[in-house]
């Protein structure tokens, strides 16, 4: 009978060997001890809210178990808890809500800088619109301004053309001007000739005509 059960505990042992956690419950301090029973050697304290890995549960209400340093012991198993107790799960939610504090501090933080970022782009885009327009404004003046050379040199040309008919016609208005100069000084000199020829003739014909009268007197 010995031997079954024996047999019994060794096959059930490996399922009691399976990792499980549980919590020292809300006590102030209970001890861990060596084995199953106030006179077994104290090992260590344990406060309440202490993490523990059971490694094995009796049914004379004890258990071992395994702290986060790794000594291990016997505690009554009245005191463990699968939940953390009251105190630890306070600090985890406050531990939670400070942590979601400052994640929605930084998130406020970060969309005041997206906030402002996106005021400054749409500065530095309206700059940009007044620069391009400012541009093409340019650009349009730098157009019409390229296109008067164009005009200027056309006009020139025009102009050229122009100087050249002035020059010839003025060309042809001297020559006319040198030949009725010239005919002029023709003209008068035929006249000085004309009248010199004239008083010549008339100095010759005076005196005969009064001598004529003289002797017609006679």
């Amino acid at each position: 009978m010995k031997l079954l059960i024996f047999i019994v505990l060794i096959l059930i042992s490996p399922l009691n060997q399976a990792t499980e956690y549980q919590y020292v419950s809300d006590q102030l301090v209970i001890t861990l001890r060596t084995g199953q029973g106030s006179a077994y050697q104290i090992i260590r304290t344990l406060p309440s809210g202490t993490r523990l890995e059971v490694l094995e549960m009796t049914d004379t209400g004890y258990a071992r178990v395994r702290t986060d340093n790794g000594a291990e012991g016997w505690i009554r198993s009245q005191y463990l808890s699968p939940e953390p107790i009251a105190r630890l799960k306070l600090e985890a939610t406050e531990n939670k809500l400070n942590k979601l504090k400052a994640e929605n501090t930084n998130l406020q933080e970060k969309t005041k800088k997206l906030r402002k970022q996106r005021h400054e782009l749409e500065n530095k885009n309206k700059d940009l619109l007044s620069r391009v327009k400012t541009a093409e404004s340019q650009l349009s003046r730098l157009g019409e301004v390229a296109a008067k050379p164009l005009l200027l040199d056309k006009e020139n040309r025009k102009l050229q053309q122009q100087n050249i008919s002035l020059e010839k016609r003025l060309q042809m208005m001297a020559q006319e001007n040198q030949v009725l100069k010239d005919r002029s000084q023709r003209e008068w000199f035929i006249a000085g000739a004309i009248v010199l020829l004239g008083g010549i003739f008339l100095g010759l014909l005076l005196p005969k005509i009064r001598w004529k009268k003289k002797n017609s007197w006679k």
